[in-house]
């Protein structure tokens, strides 16, 4: 199938196909589950890129004790932060091989690649030693995760499209974030019966549960005539269709960056909940209390985004946004550390991604229906690689108090916000 080069523009959310998973039948004459199972499914999916993520948190520093990595200064400290950020780093450019294969190939064979990938890799950590050895192994499980996070985004803009993809991928995202709420805790819950190791235990037999449940109720969701051909042309053309569609792109980008906060907060939140405040032994529930707040804004988009819109709701959190993280960021200059006004000002700044998230996903999927599979593998890129790597930096700056941190939400946010004045040519929450 070619590959249009024209510029893709987006169609109102009025005029988008939406068909019901119900009507839709797969290569084998299957119908998709039901809407509440697709949910949960596409959901648990997503949730092993966080589940691979959350549930280390705790071990971060019994594993840098474990293989020799703690040293006297806080930049020894600091690269514990790398068994997070080498998985992420693994889980984002990958994503832009897996578009066109699955675009090729369909949804099932990179989705069942990616499980068993996934689970198999865990099992090797178990056995691993070496620090650097640790890092290539998270690498490459984050690559094959990739694969089955690019595969659900996928199959969900098969069945929707424009505002009703926006309220279903914010029930996934609503139950998807019971996952880093609980992750962390069950982290905790293995150290105190048995070793770090067995973590990666709990994540193999989570990506084996998966592989059945798929490989039994998924049928395929991308009709055969309905593929593209796998060559570099093809892909390249595919590619350049994402890049000149300024919605697509632009939100890709937006994205990107303002998902560097998400992840600077996840590669530093132990040490800061242990050596900032001192919450050691109850770090795994406040960091469930910030996950939580990012949960409820989730939940309140997918009621509310079908009325508001899209562009209203995304365009507001990104200003309270920044509102919010500059604020945090001049109390704790002039007031000092607390816990007592971090925690509510922070987890209201944080639960802003519950209501950009979603949204800006679907903006930038909406145009482009035909190559879902490489639309998602380019904005899988933009919130993974180029997000990771902000974190990275800000990271790396953490020195005992959060005003790296939230200083690092503030720029990234009027940065993002840049981005989308840039591709709204200077208009925003429209109603479309």
């Amino acid at each position: 199938m070619r590959i249009s080069r024209k510029p893709v523009e987006p169609m109102p959310d009025s005029e988008m196909p939406a068909p019901e998973p119900r009507t839709l039948q797969g290569a084998h004459g299957r119908p998709v589950p039901g809407r509440t199972e697709m949910v949960v499914m596409v959901a648990a999916l997503m949730a092993l890129n966080a589940l691979a993520i959350d549930i280390m948190l705790p071990a971060l520093g019994e594993i840098a004790d474990s293989i020799g990595l703690t040293g006297a200064s806080p930049e020894d400290a600091n690269r514990q932060q790398m068994i997070v950020f080498s998985y992420v780093l693994g889980f984002g450019a990958p994503q832009l091989v897996w578009g066109p294969i699955s675009d090729r190939f369909g949804r099932r064979v990179p989705l069942f690649v990616g499980l068993v990938g996934y689970s198999l890799t865990a099992l090797l950590c178990i056995a691993l030693k070496d620090f650097h050895a640790l890092l290539a192994a998270r690498f490459l499980q984050g690559v094959f995760a990739s694969g089955a996070r690019l595969v659900a985004v996928s199959v969900v803009r098969d069945l929707y499209a424009g505002r009703r993809m926006a309220g279903f991928m914010s029930l996934v995202m609503t139950i998807f974030m019971v996952v880093p709420m609980i992750a962390p805790a069950m982290g905790q819950l293995i150290l105190f019966v048995a070793p770090w190791q067995w973590i990666f235990g709990v994540l193999a037999l989570f990506g084996g549960l998966l592989l059945a449940w798929t490989w039994l109720r998924l049928p395929e969701t991308l009709a055969p005539e309905a593929r593209n051909p796998l060559n570099v042309s093809s892909a390249a053309s595919s590619y350049m269709a994402v890049i000149r569609s300024r919605i697509t792109f632009g939100y890709m980008c937006a994205s990107g960056v303002i998902f560097g906060a998400l992840f600077s907060f996840i590669g530093s939140s132990e040490q800061i909940f242990r050596d900032v405040f001192g919450q050691e032994e109850t770090f795994a529930f406040w960091f469930a209390g910030v996950a939580g707040a990012l949960a409820c804004a989730n939940l309140f988009n997918s009621r509310m985004v079908e009325r508001i819109g899209m562009r209203r709701i995304s365009h507001a959190a990104m200003v309270f946004f920044i509102i919010m993280s500059t604020s945090l960021a001049l109390v704790t200059h002039f007031f000092g550390e607390s816990l007592l006004w971090f925690f509510p000002m922070f987890a209201m700044t944080f639960a802003c991604f519950g209501l950009m998230g979603a949204n800006f996903s679907a903006l930038a999927m909406e145009p482009l229906g035909k190559i879902a599979g490489t639309a998602s593998a380019a904005y899988g890129f933009a919130t993974t690689t180029v997000s990771s790597i902000l974190g990275i930096l800000i990271g790396s700056y953490y020195n005992g108090t959060t005003v790296p941190l939230v200083l690092g939400f503030a720029c990234l946010g009027v940065g993002s916000l840049v981005i989308v004045l840039i591709t709204e040519k200077g208009k925003l929450f429209s109603s479309r």
